[in-house]
């Protein structure tokens, strides 16, 4: 079970305009289920995307980047669960430009204005005849509210679908922002194993468009981790349809409110990502301040978020914390000063200060870290004692049922 997260209702999601969703089943990997999604967008949308940092990216990963190595003009997505279409050489990248002709068939527009996504088993070739044959149903579904549909639709070892809207007055207009994203395990920054999508009816510039994505993925997808794997197929894609006729660029008073609105639905998204972490019982926030750089307090939060000594502790509720101490050791910052390191733990806003001068604090009791530890969310700060720069970053335990769930994965 997720911690603390459930899926919006369906009337919670806002209708983006210029935006409609169909989904079918293609029996992909598995029979009775809606495996195979299809998003149109209107005549002059626009998107951009950031994506996996592994070499070893899968075939739809490749063809995005090259059909938005353009003006980013975009008519649709295609997502399909259960086999990833990773690994599979030049009948993989023949799939995937098959999977985007089929599309721009069906619906009259350039093959390069299709993104194809694909999430699942790696290694395994995509059976593309049976995507394109789904294709028809997927298209006859299309509608505007099928945004809580579709979350499902993309799910692979997720137990809950993921989705968030937001809707903000610009100018006089209402303006839309919904997304959905998928992921559980695999995750890890840059980017983390996750599908994501957020479109907005606001008309933003092709120039700002891709900064918007990166700014995004930063402050929430590149914010979280579950296991530290980094997967083939990450892929987040934001698209501005324009529909509701306003335009903004980075010069309109109207931006900073958007890009917030933006910035906070894929914070939901990714936190989301988390909380339904395979087989999490802790949604845990660790906050490393007092750095001298952004990165170097990074550093720390990603040694404690991957660490299974840390993770297994949470799951555990066990107040073993000196295992914190020693991922911030290792995390890599040469000259770090142990002695001016401060670590609180907290939950639902009480905190206690757990070590300080390079030590256990005096004031620490260990029924105090133990009542803590048995939150469902739990926040560590860390304070580096080097500067002003600081880092957030989400992660979650590590569980019996992750080694469960990815022991079993194929079977």
């Amino acid at each position: 079970m997720p911690v603390n997260y459930a899926t919006p209702k369906p009337e919670a999601l806002f209708a983006v305009a210029g935006v409609r969703l169909g989904t079918a089943e293609a029996g992909i990997r598995k029979k009775d289920r809606r495996d195979l999604t299809l998003i149109e967008f209107a005549t002059g949308s626009r998107a951009a995307g950031v994506f996996t940092q592994n070499r070893c990216c899968a075939a739809p990963v490749t063809l995005c980047r090259e059909h938005l190595a353009g003006d980013g003009s975009l008519r649709a997505l295609v997502i399909n669960t259960g086999i990833a279409n990773a690994a599979t050489g030049e009948q993989g990248m023949r799939a995937a430009r098959e999977t985007c002709a089929a599309v721009a068939a069906l619906l009259g527009c350039k093959a390069d204005e299709v993104l194809p996504f694909s999430t699942g088993v790696i290694l395994e070739h995509l059976p593309v005849e049976r995507l394109i044959a789904g294709l028809p149903a997927a298209q006859a579904d299309l509608a505007a509210d099928h945004w809580h549909a579709a979350a499902h639709a993309i799910m692979t070892t997720d137990t809950v679908a993921k989705a968030a809207s937001r809707r903000i007055e610009l100018d006089g207009k209402t303006i839309t922002v919904t997304g959905i994203s998928k992921g559980a395990g695999m995750i890890r920054p840059n980017m983390a194993t996750m599908l994501g999508f957020v479109a907005t009816d606001a008309g933003i510039s092709a120039g700002l468009l891709p900064q918007l994505a990166r700014d995004a993925a930063d402050q929430s997808f590149n914010c979280i981790t579950v296991d530290g794997d980094t997967s083939t197929n990450d892929s987040f894609v934001v698209i501005s349809t324009g529909a509701a006729g306003l335009d903004v660029d980075a010069a309109s008073p109207h931006w900073l409110v958007l890009r917030s609105a933006v910035i906070a639905v894929a914070q939901e998204l990714a936190q989301a990502i988390v909380r339904d972490g395979e087989g999490a019982t802790k949604f845990i926030t660790i906050d490393v301040g007092g750095g001298a750089a952004v990165a170097e307090c990074r550093k720390v939060a990603y040694a404690i978020g991957h660490s299974p000594l840390v993770k297994t502790a949470f799951f555990a509720s066990d107040p073993n914390l000196g295992r914190i101490l020693a991922a911030i050791g290792y995390a890599g910052i040469e000259d770090l000063d142990a002695a001016g390191v401060k670590v609180w733990l907290g939950s639902g806003g009480t905190e206690v200060l757990v070590s300080e001068a390079g030590g256990r604090a005096a004031s620490y009791r260990e029924e105090d870290g133990a009542r803590i530890m048995k939150e469902a969310e739990i926040t560590v700060r860390i304070d580096l004692g080097r500067g002003a720069a600081a880092a957030t970053v989400w992660t979650c335990d590590f569980s019996y049922d992750y080694v469960k769930i990815n022991a079993d994965y194929r079977s």
